[in-house]
């Protein structure tokens, strides 16, 4: 399929903000699922200083530097890619989740730090016992790594509710698992630490979805919003995704804009500003479906 994505943040600051520094994540990433065909961002007031780059996980990310007075930051991103459905995998062949240290560290084997920085908690990521025993329940000894992994996210959809009201960016993941409810951020990170307490790599994606209105209904321009999932490794397969939040394995429907350990590290926009007093922001997405990939 191929996607248009528009994304528009709008803060608006309480007082003057005399100069800000950003790090965006808003330029969705290239891999063997999906290719950018094209990318660009407006940016109000216009930075005086702008890098554009990759971070340490291959992101594309952007740096800027607003040195002019402003009491509103206007972000908006538009770019159009193309994806293809996943290869189909059968997670009853893939390792058992309990052998994957022979995998990634057996002899003669050079370690790939690339998975194996993925086991570890992150500081959003956490493993309690609980967390571990909430999990345990899908890692039972030997159990194919995939397998396992897609049971998990299965139970998640199950288990949890969906509540936009129940949490905030700051809300650690034990209240998450206590109270049954939160976001897609959320979930995904309650995934990620169940995995991680058993030792499975795990990485956090964050993108777009593309969602559809109640049967009769138009869809409503700025209805959609970022999204977040994972994907699981194993030696077989390399990473596969899993949407804890839909009971998805991932498809041509999700869209990537950047991977890491956590939220922490893919925020769409972060920085320091100078100045600003309180502040308000609004986010607007658009996905929209234009066209059907044929390279597929």
């Amino acid at each position: 399929m191929i996607f248009e994505v528009r994304h528009k943040t709008h803060y608006r600051y309480s007082q003057p903000v005399a100069q800000s520094q950003h790090l965006i994540h808003l330029a969705p990433r290239s891999d063997v699922r999906q290719s950018v065909r094209s990318h660009g961002m407006i940016i109000e007031p216009a930075p005086a200083m702008r890098y554009d780059g990759e971070d340490a996980f291959g992101n594309p990310v952007s740096i800027l530097d607003i040195e002019e007075p402003h009491r509103e930051f206007v972000l908006k991103a538009r770019s159009t890619i193309a994806t293809s459905t996943p290869e189909a995998v059968d997670f009853s062949r893939t390792s058992a989740w309990d052998e994957l240290d022979g995998a990634l560290y057996g002899e003669g084997k050079p370690c790939d730090l690339d998975v194996v920085q993925y086991r570890c908690s992150s500081r959003l990521t956490p493993a309690t016992r609980n967390i571990r025993d909430y999990a345990a329940v899908s890692f039972a000894p030997g159990r194919p790594v995939l397998e396992a992994a897609h049971e998990l996210t299965q139970r998640i959809f199950r288990d949890f509710r969906f509540d936009a009201a129940a949490t905030d960016v700051s809300t650690p993941i034990a209240d998450v698992l206590r109270t049954r409810r939160g976001v897609c951020q959320d979930f995904a990170h309650l995934a990620l630490a169940f995995l991680r307490a058993h030792r499975v790599p795990a990485r956090y994606m964050s993108g777009y979805i593309l969602t559809k209105p109640p049967a009769g209904q138009p869809k409503l321009q700025g209805s959609d919003a970022s999204h977040a999932w994972i994907s699981v490794w194993s030696p077989e397969s390399g990473w596969c995704d899993f949407d804890p939040t839909n009971g998805l394995v991932v498809a041509e429907e999700h869209i990537v804009l950047a991977l890491g350990r956590d939220y922490g590290d893919v925020c769409p926009i972060s920085g320091v500003i100078v100045g600003g007093g309180h502040h308000t922001v609004s986010v607007g997405v658009d996905v929209v479906k234009v066209g059907h990939n044929e390279a597929r």
